[in-house]
């Protein structure tokens, strides 16, 4: 097991945008679970998303750019910090879970159940989620990585809703 790394200052948040993006505005500062703390933070900002970007197409589109930003937003910031997936960059968790709340029910039970599911395949990493945690040692495996556990979680989800009367 890695030992866990200290968070970052906030100076460090403030240097380059690249961090700001990569460290979730600040929530991947947290010295408890940073990447539990990044996905609460998407889930709380969801909401506000949603307001912003009505339509399914509108939030799609703004999604894939800041998954193509997260990847470069992540890659400098793993490179400024010497890990590539440090703790504290939690772009990964925030940008894969708005995508896993756009097809997750709004009521706050199916929230929930979609918050724990995607915590939990974004720590065991199944399949081809650790390839990318193991053999793709850049922004784009920091990303896919979640982008995998998202998968999963949408995937849970939605047996759960065809098997459940509710």
């Amino acid at each position: 097991m890695m030992a866990r790394l200290p968070p970052p200052s906030l100076n460090f948040l403030f240097h380059h945008p690249a961090h700001f993006i990569a460290c979730g505005m600040g929530s991947g500062l947290s010295p408890f679970a940073p990447g539990t703390a990044g996905t609460a933070f998407a889930w709380l900002t969801y909401p506000l998303l949603r307001a912003y970007l009505a339509s399914d197409l509108a939030l799609a589109i703004f999604l894939l750019l800041a998954f193509g930003v997260g990847v470069r937003a992540c890659q400098i910031t793993g490179r400024a910090l010497g890990v590539i997936d440090h703790g504290a960059i939690v772009w990964d968790e925030i940008v894969p879970f708005w995508a896993v709340l756009m097809f997750t029910p709004p009521e706050l039970l199916w929230q929930l159940a979609a918050f724990l599911w995607f915590r939990f395949y974004d720590i065991a990493k199944p399949e081809p989620a650790r390839y990318f945690d193991m053999r793709i040692k850049n922004g784009f495996g920091v990303m896919m990585d979640d982008l995998v556990a998202a998968g999963y979680t949408v995937l849970t989800i939605a047996v759960f809703k065809a098997f459940l009367p509710f």
